[in-house]
């Protein structure tokens, strides 16, 4: 699969520490970002690149070459097949995808170049194409969803809205952000409506013709059912300020960014949701009920920079017992991703068990009224997201206030804590003392 990686922006709000190179070519443990890009591509088979050149763009051209060069860094072989595309005049962050129409045949990946990434992006491809999807984008949970552009998507992981920072949004809403990875078809290139000849002409006023990736390529897609949303945990953050660019240094040194892909065995803390994340008052209903308890942001935010995944178990009888619909959880669940993302914490994954095992209820949902494999304390659901996420589950945690938490994290072959329910800073210190 041909690889697009766009590395023509100027970097402005970083040039108060590199203004004369690309933001692409800053140094990250002595070679540049670009370069850890293409080296984590090269390892998975992906080869054939080409880049999007502008400003300064030379100095990328000098540096790579086609790339069968030997690295001036490393000293080993760049390994890839790189052409470029030198916009003389600015094109927008997609117009030279039109210029490379004839070079694109298939569906390839478009990537930043100005993003550190370490992602398994066999995975990505393979759901990108058992989905048959024109565009499927990279989404993950970040600390601040409340001043970022979000993406709402379905159950089926389709787009049903892209929302920019400046849109109006839900009161609750999923942290679900866009991280500026794709696997693009060509389709929507021949489907824009955009004539690949006029773009880069001039279009009145001084002006020309411009692409803009997100706006007109990529939202327009939402609704149709043709863009998914692929969410992952793997690291992937832009160096756009110089705050951002020391927090990405301090990753990749730690180790932080490569303990991430997915292809290598995850660290995880499961956590119990009501008693443990947020107040424990009967059978919640209603978003309104769900309060976090303090301490349970911080104690997640902590996780969040630790290395370890933070992943939600939870029983959920009221779907069986027809007292909330799966939407209505689901917009539970969102007012708390919306809690918690506004303390800068966010969620890695959550998985609930909708089944009762007690008949018997006015209103029960019968087919829910089952003896299951997920409902805790059977390790059901805790085995579930180790197979999705590459999870070792010897190394990992369960933290809940009920015995059947404990039971259930033993039984997966976790360590298992217990906490006392609603424990003002009970989850934060369980958390401090497992981080030790």
């Amino acid at each position: 699969m041909k690889v697009v990686i766009m590395a023509g922006g100027r970097g402005t709000r970083i040039s108060s520490l590199f203004s004369d190179i690309p933001k692409p070519m800053i140094k990250i443990d002595d070679r540049p970002v670009l370069e850890h890009e293409l080296e984590r591509l090269r390892e998975q088979g992906f080869d054939d690149i080409i880049i999007t050149v502008s400003h300064l763009g030379n100095v990328i051209m000098d540096y790579f070459g086609d790339g069968s060069g030997i690295s001036p860094a490393t000293g080993r072989p760049f390994g890839v097949k790189i052409e470029y595309y030198n916009e003389e005049t600015p094109l927008g962050n997609a117009g030279a995808l039109f210029k490379l129409r004839d070079k694109l045949t298939d569906d390839f990946l478009l990537l930043n170049a100005d993003a550190m990434f370490d992602i398994d992006f066999r995975r990505i491809v393979d759901f990108h194409k058992s989905h048959n999807a024109k565009a499927t984008l990279f989404t993950h949970p970040n600390s601040h969803p409340y001043d970022s552009g979000l993406i709402i998507a379905d159950d089926r992981h389709r787009v049903l809205a892209w929302l920019a920072k400046e849109d109006e949004r839900p009161e609750y809403y999923d942290n679900r952000v866009n991280a500026g990875l794709h696997v693009i078809s060509p389709r929507i290139l021949d489907e824009s409506g955009i004539d690949a000849a006029a773009v880069g002409e001039p279009v009145g006023e001084g002006k020309i013709l411009k692409v803009d990736l997100d706006r007109n390529l990529l939202k327009p897609l939402a609704g149709t059912g043709e863009m998914y949303c692929y969410d992952s945990p793997e690291y992937v953050k832009d160096m756009g300020t110089p705050e951002r660019f020391e927090s990405v240094r301090r990753d990749f040194l730690n180790g932080v960014v490569r303990s991430r892909n997915l292809s290598h065995r995850q660290k995880a803390i499961f956590l119990d949701r009501d008693g443990t994340i947020n107040e424990y008052v009967g059978f919640l209903r209603h978003p309104d009920q769900l309060h976090l308890i303090p301490g349970a942001a911080e104690a997640i935010r902590e996780i969040n920079a630790s290395g370890y995944l933070a992943v939600v178990i939870t029983n959920q009888p009221v779907i069986a017992r027809g007292e909330v619909t799966v939407d209505g959880l689901d917009e539970i669940h969102r007012r708390m991703a919306t809690l918690l993302g506004r303390e800068g914490a966010y969620i890695d994954a959550l998985y609930y068990c909708p089944h009762h095992p007690d008949r018997g209820f006015e209103g029960e949902v019968p087919e829910l009224k089952i003896e299951c494999d997920c409902r805790k304390p059977k390790p059901g659901l805790i085995l579930r997201a180790a197979a999705d996420y590459n999870i070792d589950l010897s190394a990992s945690y369960m933290i809940g206030d009920s015995e059947a938490d404990i039971r259930a994290g033993e039984a997966a072959g976790c360590h298992a804590v217990l906490i006392a329910r609603n424990a003002p800073d009970a989850l934060l210190h369980a958390v401090r003392e497992i981080l030790k």
